[in-house]
């Protein structure tokens, strides 16, 4: 049977830029890499939460993207 193994985690932070000249939602991301594999989501909304308050934009979104070894 196959297993999944997790190797690494990252965090994406996406804020909100405003609206373009078209009237279109404008959004800019940073993304962090290393995450602790760990990490609960509430500690990852408390990091993000924190870095968010230091940005002039508000936070849109908050991203966890885990990436799996898969074999057997």
């Amino acid at each position: 049977m196959a297993q999944e193994i997790l190797e690494a985690s990252k965090m994406k932070l996406v804020f909100d830029y405003g609206l373009d000249e078209d009237n279109k939602p404008v959004y800019k991301t940073k993304t962090f890499n290393r995450i602790r594999l760990q990490a609960s989501a509430d500690q990852l909304y408390q990091a993000a939460d924190a870095i968010g308050s230091l940005s002039a934009q508000p936070l849109w979104n908050i991203e966890r993207n885990d990436t799996y070894q898969i074999g057997e």
